[in-house]
């Protein structure tokens, strides 16, 4: 089988290796069927997307609506890697799923405002698909309405015609969309049970997501949340997109690597 690629952003070596073991056991992919790039390590380079089932950009510490000048080096170059890959990956509709950090990447890259409006803290929140997500072929089958972890700082606040939304909160009005017919992106966090979250909780203490001295709360109600239907997200992705096998979507104007500028 052709594996998939997972790229995450996280500095600290323990959540960045508990959020591939997450990924999984979620998807149910063998860690050598999940190929692995931190981008925050080294430049996400050459993808050759004729190797790749699918891509899955992670959940970041990263906020692409944070002005240029407070952000690192390190994150400026992700964005910059990230924005190359993303004119791929939509010029050729490849399966594509961004995690939280990808609404932003995804949504400024189609002209989406994305801002601090809609920011939720850490917790578990209802998500109500959409019309158009109780027909998506990765999202029909998950309940109406479910539970989901979220923590995020920015958000969609404007919609362009580009993007088609298919989950809301009532906090947060675009929780997933789609781009074409395989690109897609979820506000909320399908990779955390409530021990994952638990653990990205206290390592994120002290990131500005909520008060320090809401850790115990949060993570106290937190494990009275039932978000196991929001899990269906990564698993549907790895089921519809396996070998591609929803159509050659590898295929484009060349199916060489394609060098991302940096």
């Amino acid at each position: 089988m052709k594996p998939f690629l997972l790229i995450t952003t996280r500095g600290e070596d323990d959540v960045a290796a508990h959020e591939h073991a997450a990924y999984c056991r979620l998807t149910g992919l063998l860690p050598d069927e999940l190929e692995w790039i931190r981008a925050d390590r080294a430049t996400i380079g050459d993808i050759a997307f004729a190797r790749y089932s699918g891509i899955i950009l992670a959940g970041s510490p990263f906020t692409v609506s944070e002005p240029p000048e407070r952000k690192s080096a390190v994150e400026r170059r992700v964005e910059r890697e990230l924005s190359g890959l993303l004119d791929e990956v939509v010029h050729r509709d490849f399966p594509f799923l961004g995690v939280c950090y990808g609404v932003g990447t995804i949504g400024s890259h189609q002209g989406a405002r994305v801002d601090r409006t809609y920011g939720e803290p850490s917790q578990a929140v209802r998500i109500s698909l959409t019309r158009a997500g109780t027909s998506d072929p990765l999202l029909r089958e998950l309940p109406a309405s479910f539970d989901a972890f979220v923590g995020h700082k920015e958000a969609i606040s404007d919609v362009p015609p580009s993007i088609t939304v298919l989950a809301s909160s009532p906090t947060c009005p675009v929780q997933a969309f789609r781009v074409g017919e395989n690109v897609y992106a979820t506000q909320f966090h399908p990779e955390l049970d409530t021990a994952a979250f638990t653990a990205r909780v206290r390592s994120y203490a002290g990131h500005g997501y909520f008060e320090p001295s809401q850790v115990d709360s949060i993570i106290a109600t937190a494990e009275a949340a039932d978000v196991r239907a929001s899990h269906m997200v990564l698993a549907r992705f790895v089921e519809e997109y396996l070998d591609s096998r929803r159509g050659d979507r590898s295929a484009g104007p060349t199916s060489e690597p394609i060098a991302h500028a940096i």
